[in-house]
């Protein structure tokens, strides 16, 4: 394939620092590409871009450079040390494609002049690499939930909206979709936030004839139980509860301890879970910031279920894991698949690529087995 972009949205956090050190070590060959769905054999000929084929670039609000958020990382056991020292000089390559975002709080003018700006980064980053399209993921971190509004079910309400000074229309996940769309480029949403999942967005999507995909990365906890729950399905047990806690420290674990940033995240976790046992159970969930846990996140599931003459039986397990680590060869997997989407002609929801979300867009199929059927199906016709 041609030379394919992969622009990043929170290109200097922790999700962000270990894809782009992945995808650098994978150049090199110091590294295998463990937890990369696309490097299984079921996809070698789906045509998606080889890894010296990615050029990697960015917006960011925060200025800790890749270099040293990659040895943060290596001091918490995400990265290993020897893989930071390989890529150091690509790392600081890739540090000079990053610009900065958009912040509401800090933006002096209208949304649609902080959209055009983010939309001529990416331009600039194509052209400069000659590459033939950007794919757009967001890794930033999760928002607040954002209020519907009027301007969202319509694409010229939306934009005359975006041009009044002051006025803040959309949060800061969808004025990066909105950019992604503008500049001609797929976006992808690895949030929870509302990013693309707007019908004046989705209108937009369709008039550029663009793919799109998300939300909300499948990494830990929901991965577990989109695979146990159609076990209790299948076997007629009733679940008549499924409690959980996690427990996260590092960046996540600061923004999900606001009650806010969380409500995104406990809904897309307590949607998919009521699709895979057919209705509504009580699932009751919590997330606590435990500083001392720094990059790692452990997750403690109760479930109790019915089976036979109404014997009550209950399982549990724990679930211990480095998030970024977990997501990051995920972001790769999916630069390449929509990257191959949209030089297949693709455009809208990529419901073929629910595998790798909590939330799926353009479809309701949460069983893992069945997502991961799909998306070979899928990827057989790029």
């Amino acid at each position: 394939m041609a030379p394919t972009g992969l622009w990043l949205i929170g290109a200097r956090g922790s999700v962000a620092t270990t894809a782009i050190t992945g995808l650098l070590a994978l150049r090199s060959g110091i590294a295998a590409p463990a937890g990369c769905v696309s490097a299984l054999r079921e996809f070698a000929d789906a045509g998606l871009p080889e890894w010296d084929e990615l050029h990697v670039g960015g917006h960011d609000i925060v200025d800790t450079s890749l270099e040293k958020r990659a040895e943060l990382l290596a001091e918490s056991g995400v990265i290993p040390h020897r893989v930071v020292e390989a890529v150091r000089p690509a790392l600081s390559d890739v540090e000079s494609q990053i610009r900065y975002g958009y912040h509401p709080a800090t933006h002096a003018g209208t949304q649609a002049e902080a959209a055009q700006k983010l939309a001529a980064d990416i331009t600039a980053f194509a052209r400069r690499y000659d590459l033939a399209r950007v794919v757009v993921v967001n890794v930033s971190s999760t928002e607040p939930v954002f209020p519907a509004l009027p301007e969202h079910d319509d694409l010229a309400a939306l934009e005359a909206a975006m041009a009044v000074p002051g006025r803040t229309v959309l949060p800061p996940s969808s004025v990066a979709a909105y950019a992604a769309l503008r500049a001609g480029c797929p976006f992808v949403d690895f949030t929870p936030s509302r990013g693309v999942r707007l019908p004046a967005l989705e209108e937009l999507a369709r008039q550029r004839r663009l793919p799109y995909a998300g939300s909300d990365g499948k990494t830990g906890e929901t991965l577990v139980r989109s695979t146990l729950a159609p076990m209790f399905t299948t076997r007629g047990l009733a679940v008549r509860s499924w409690a959980g806690t996690n427990l996260l420290g590092g960046g996540d674990g600061m923004t999900l301890a606001d009650a806010e940033h969380a409500g995104s995240k406990l809904a897309s976790k307590g949607r998919g879970l009521a699709t895979l046992l057919g209705g509504e159970v009580t699932a009751p969930l919590h997330i606590d910031n435990v500083p001392d846990l720094g990059e790692q996140k452990i997750a403690w599931d109760h479930v109790s279920f019915e089976g036979f003459l109404g014997t009550r039986m209950s399982m549990q397990f724990t679930w211990t894991g480095y998030d970024s680590s977990l997501a990051a060869p995920l972001v790769l997997d999916l630069a390449r698949f929509t990257a191959a989407a949209h030089a297949a002609g693709q455009e809208g929801p990529l419901a073929s690529l629910a595998f790798f979300f909590k939330d799926p867009v353009g479809t309701a199929e949460h069983r893992l087995a069945e997502q991961f059927s799909e998306l070979v199906r899928w990827a057989a016709t790029l």
